[in-house]
């Protein structure tokens, strides 16, 4: 187990403590939140994204059928 490990708990430590040495520590709360929404917004156009494929095969073949008749 070759990444077990390197990213072990103890590099997690370091890494959280750098990045509040460079972000500071009022700013790291800021970064989770938006963090978060872009999470959120990125699902959601995900999602509208599946959807928006969906009616337009449909309108696809609902043009293809009134061609038929």
């Amino acid at each position: 187990m070759f990444f077990g490990d390197i990213f072990g708990p103890d590099l997690l430590v370091v890494v959280i403590v750098v990045a509040v040495l460079i972000f500071g520590g009022a700013a790291i709360p800021k970064l989770a939140r938006n963090l978060g929404s872009a999470k959120t917004e990125f699902e959601k156009g995900l999602k509208d994204g599946k959807t928006g494929n969906a009616s337009t095969s449909d309108a696809t073949e609902t043009k293809a059928s009134d061609s038929d008749k």
